[in-house]
C-alpha cells in the first residue's frame, strides 16, 4: 500500500483555496462551453460548411479522438513534472486550436482543429481534478469539488442558449473564439496566484514505451470506431484498427507490469472502488452521450425548435446541477457515494426512458408536457451523480497519483463518448433506413426516384426530398423522413435508459459505502 502523500491542507474557504478553485473552474469552462454549445449549432454548422452526416460525427470526434488517446499521458505527466506547467501548457494549446476552429473555412479545417483542441484538452482537463484532489484535505474534498461542478455549471450555462442564438444569427464561429478570453483569465491566474504541485516521492523519468504504445492503442481503437459509421464492420479499415488497439492496449498492460516508472500504476485498479467507478463512467456516459446529441438533433430538425430554443431546454438540467452540487458532495462527504450513485444513474435512466416515449410534437408549445418531464427526471439523476462519481475517483487513490486518477477516468468518459457516438451513430443510420424504407415504398414514386430519396438516409434529421420528387408527393416524404427519425431516436433512447440502469447495478455492487479507498 502506498501512503498517501501530505496534503497542502488549503482550507476551501481561504484566499488561496478561493484562487485555485476559481483558476480550474475557468480552465474547465472552455470545454464545458464548448461541448454544450457544439451539439446545438450543429445545424447551423453544417449548412454553412455543406457538411453531410459523417463530416458531423467527426467534427465531434476528432477531437474525442486526440482526447481520449492522450489524456492519460497528460494525466501522468503532471503528477510528475508539474501540474499547474502541465495545466497551462494545455490551456495555451487549446486557446489555438479554438482560434482555429473560429477561422475554419472548409469543414476538413475545422475536424483538423478540432483535433488540436483536443490535444490541449487532454494536457488540460486531468489538471483541474488532480490540483483540487491534491490541494484540499479529505474533509472538504468532496465539498470542493461540488463547488467546482455547481461553479463551472453556471458558467457555462449560457453555452447552449449562447449557442443556439449565435447559430440562428450565423455566428457559430462566436461558440470557439469565446474560448480565448476565457483561457488568457485562467491562466493570468494561475500563473500569479496558484502554487506548483507535484510528487518528489514519483520517479520523473517518463514512460516512454508505455506513452507510446497507449496512444497509438487507443488511437487505433478510437479510429475504428469512428469509421463504423461510414464503412461498417466488416471493413478492414475497422477490424484492423480494433484488433490493433486491443493489441497495443494488452501489450501496454504488460509494459507496465514490468517498468518501475509506469505511466498508469496497475495497482489502482485493485482498488474494486476506483474499478468500478471507472466502469459505472463508461457506462453513464455512453448513455448521456447518445441521448444529448440526438436530443438536441431532434429538437432542431424535426421538432421545428430554433437553435436557441433547444438550447434553452437545457436550463432547467443546468439549474438543478448547479443548484445542487455542493449540498450533494457534502452528502458525499458524510455519507459516501454509493447510494447516491445508485439513484442518481436510476433516475437519469427514467429520464431517458421517457424521452423515447416522445413522438411528433407541435413544437416549443409543447415543450412543458413533453420533453420537460423528461429533462427534469435526467437532470436530478444526473445531479446525484457527477460529483459523487468524481469524488469517489479522486478519494479512492493517493494523493500523488491524483493526475493519473483524473486522466483514467477522463479516459473513460471520453473513450465512452467515441464508442456510442461511433457505434450508435453507425446503428442510427440503419434504424433510420430500416424505419424509412417500408415507407418510402409505400408511396407512388418511380424505383430511380426511391433511390434518390433512400439516399438521403445517411443524412438523418437533415434529409432534404429531392429535386425529382414531384410536388405533390414533397409533404409526404418529408413526413416520412421525420417519422423515421423520431421512430430511430426513440430506439437510441432505450439504449441509453439500459447504459444508465446498468451503471446503476455497477454501483450497487462495486461501489463501496465509503468514499475514501486505499490506492
Amino acid at each position: 500500500m502506498i501512503e498517501p502523500a501530505p496534503h497542502a491542507e488549503i482550507a476551501l474557504s481561504s484566499s488561496a483555496g478561493k484562487w485555485i478553485l476559481a483558476s480550474t473552474i475557468l480552465a474547465s469552462s472552455m470545454a464545458f462551453i464548448d461541448s454544450t454549445a457544439l451539439n446545438v449549432i450543429l445545424p447551423s454548422l453544417q449548412n454553412d460548411l455543406q457538411a453531410n452526416g459523417t463530416d458531423i460525427f467527426w467534427i465531434l470526434n476528432a477531437y474525442l479522438l486526440m482526447l481520449a488517446s492522450l489524456i492519460l499521458v497528460g494525466g501522468s505527466l503532471g503528477d510528475k513534472l508539474g501540474r499547474k506547467k502541465v495545466f497551462m501548457i494545455g490551456i495555451v494549446i487549446f486557446m489555438i486550436g479554438s482560434a482555429a476552429c473560429g477561422l475554419s473555412p472548409t469543414v476538413e479545417w475545422l475536424i483538423g482543429a478540432r483535433a488540436v483542441q483536443g490535444i490541449g484538452g487532454a494536457l488540460m482537463i486531468p489538471g483541474s481534478l488532480s490540483i483540487i484532489s491534491s490541494t484540499f484535505h479529505n474533509q472538504e474534498k468532496g465539498k470542493a469539488i461540488g463547488t467546482w461542478s455547481a461553479a463551472t455549471t453556471l458558467v457555462t450555462v449560457g453555452g447552449p442558449i449562447l449557442g443556439g442564438a449565435m447559430g440562428d444569427a450565423g455566428l457559430w464561429r462566436a461558440i470557439f473564439f469565446i474560448n480565448l478570453p476565457i483561457g488568457l483569465a485562467s491562466l493570468v491566474v494561475l500563473y500569479r496566484k496558484v502554487p506548483e504541485s507535484s510528487d518528489d516521492s514519483l520517479d520523473h523519468r517518463l514512460d516512454y514505451a508505455g506513452a507510446i504504445t497507449v496512444v497509438l492503442g487507443l488511437a487505433l481503437l478510437t479510429f475504428g470506431f469512428l469509421e463504423i459509421p461510414e464503412r461498417g464492420w466488416n471493413h478492414w479499415k475497422v477490424y484492423g484498427a480494433l484488433a490493433s488497439g486491443v493489441l497495443l492496449l494488452v501489450g501496454f498492460i504488460r509494459i507496465e507490469q514490468v517498468k518501475n516508472n509506469p505511466m498508469v500504476p496497475l495497482r489502482l485498479f485493485n482498488n474494486k472502488t476506483f474499478t468500478g467507478a471507472n466502469l459505472l463512467a463508461f457506462l453513464l456516459y455512453a448513455g448521456l452521450s447518445v441521448g444529448m446529441l440526438f436530443l438536441a438533433l431532434n429538437l432542431v430538425q424535426i421538432q421545428g425548435y430554433q437553435q436557441v430554443q433547444a438550447g434553452m431546454t437545457m436550463l432547467p438540467f443546468t439549474i438543478l446541477l448547479a443548484s445542487l452540487a455542493r449540498w450533494v458532495g457534502g452528502l458525499v462527504d458524510r455519507y459516501g457515494a454509493r447510494w447516491l450513485l445508485v439513484s442518481g444513474s436510476t433516475l437519469a435512466g427514467f429520464g431517458f426512458l421517457w424521452f423515447s416515449t416522445v413522438g411528433l410534437t407541435n413544437g416549443p408549445s409543447d415543450f412543458w408536457v413533453t420533453f420537460f418531464p423528461g429533462i427534469i427526471l435526467f437532470g436530478l439523476g444526473m445531479s446525484l451523480t457527477v460529483v459523487p462519481l468524481t469524488t469517489t475517483v479522486m478519494a479512492s487513490v493517493a494523493d500523488q497519483h491524483a493526475g493519473t486518477a483524473s486522466g483514467i477516468n477522463n479516459a473513460m468518459t471520453r473513450t465512452a463518448n467515441v464508442f456510442a457516438n461511433a457505434t450508435v451513430g453507425a446503428l442510427a443510420v440503419v434504424l433510420f433506413t430500416s424505419f424509412l424504407t417500408p415507407m418510402v415504398n409505400s408511396l407512388s414514386l418511380d424505383s430511380s426516384i426511391q433511390e434518390l430519396v433512400m439516399l438521403q438516409a445517411s443524412n438523418l434529421g437533415d434529409a432534404e426530398v429531392p429535386k425529382v420528387v414531384p410536388n405533390a408527393m414533397h409533404t409526404q416524404v418529408q413526413q416520412a423522413f421525420r417519422q423515421s427519425f423520431i421512430a430511430m431516436f426513440n430506439q437510441l433512447m432505450y439504449i441509453s435508459t439500459g447504459l444508465a440502469w446498468v451503471s446503476a447495478v455497477v454501483a450497487f455492487f462495486l461501489i463501496d459505502k465509503r468514499h475514501v479507498g486505499d490506492d
